[in-house]
């Protein structure tokens, strides 16, 4: 595993209002709050069949991307974007929904196969699978007949505050995961996720 040097983060998600709160847009949370809190705007960028952010983080230049595609063909803006800058995979980071963790789990990782995510499925078939991925656990609704209407639909209110804690910690840990390094940043993910599990009284401190 080698450390990622960033230059693009990537939100999974569907486009338009009736999908933007569903649990398969999870992804797109991640990059609207970094955009939000790095004062950018989000252009459309027709040719990329996206829309496009610049921020600055921990002394970093990153472009920010949501497709406007439907999630099976992301990798299609992805791929278009990266041409364009001439981005390495192991420079992007796609931040994505995964049924396979509880809410409130959110996991980092480079490469691997695509879980059945459609959306991670068509970057692969676009870049390869080397790229980083940040893991954002939405649930499992028990039957793998129910996934399609779990991941399109709203998390429950408890589900959601748990989703929203997790990502507030994966943005309190992209400046570590800039400055040093995947293995740290991952420490302070899953340690966290410790914590709060067992109830620790310092986990916040």
């Amino acid at each position: 595993m080698n450390d990622p040097q960033l230059k693009l983060i990537v939100g999974l998600g569907n486009p338009g209002a009736e999908y933007a709160r569903t649990r398969h847009n999870a992804g797109c949370w991640f990059v609207d709050e970094l955009a939000r809190a790095g004062g950018a705007a989000w252009r459309r960028e027709s040719r990329h069949q996206a829309e496009v952010a610049r921020v600055r983080i921990a002394d970093c230049e990153l472009w920010l991307l949501k497709p406007t595609t439907f999630m099976n063909r992301s990798g299609a803006a992805v791929h278009s974007l990266v041409a364009f800058q001439r981005i390495e995979p192991g420079q992007i980071l796609v931040a994505h929904d995964d049924i396979d963790l509880p809410p409130g789990v959110v996991r980092l990782k480079q490469g691997g196969g695509h879980g059945g995510h459609n959306g991670v499925r068509d970057v692969i078939a676009h870049l390869g699978a080397d790229f980083w991925r940040l893991r954002i656990g939405v649930g499992h609704p028990g039957s793998k007949d129910q996934v399609i209407d779990a991941v399109l639909d709203r998390a429950t209110a408890a589900e959601q505050s748990l989703i929203d804690a997790a990502l507030e910690r994966a943005w309190a840990a992209l400046p570590e995961l800039l400055r040093d390094g995947a293995q740290k940043a991952m420490t302070r993910l899953h340690t966290r996720e410790e914590a709060d599990a067992a109830g620790d009284p310092q986990a916040d401190k």
